[in-house]
């Protein structure tokens, strides 16, 4: 079985709770902000479902960039640990924290 890339970054914000992951979206000509922290995904500019088991990152979004912010999320004056960084950066960081596609 296979994680999908929400799981994933789900997965490193709890092996990492110090840090907050910001992504940018885009889907179907919209674009959103959501916010990893201990597991768990909230959108920052829409609603989000109350229920957990409903992916608030889908499958065919497309990633535009990754903020890693030091954790507590202050949005007035976020602590960068590093911006803008694509899909392929996050894989690197997924992949040295031990974090795969696929479920052992």
């Amino acid at each position: 079985m296979k994680m999908t890339l929400a799981q994933r970054l789900e997965q490193y914000t709890l092996k990492n709770p110090q840090e907050v992951l910001i992504v940018q979206i885009a889907l179907d000509d919209t674009e959103d902000q959501i916010m990893i922290f201990k597991g768990f995904s909230s959108s920052l500019m829409r609603p989000t479902a109350f229920d957990p088991d409903v992916p608030v990152l889908a499958q065919d979004a497309q990633i535009l960039s990754i903020d890693r912010v030091v954790s507590p999320y202050l949005p007035d004056d976020p602590q960068y640990i590093a911006q803008g960084l694509t899909l392929t950066d996050m894989e690197n960081l997924l992949h040295e924290a031990g974090i795969s596609e696929e479920v052992s």
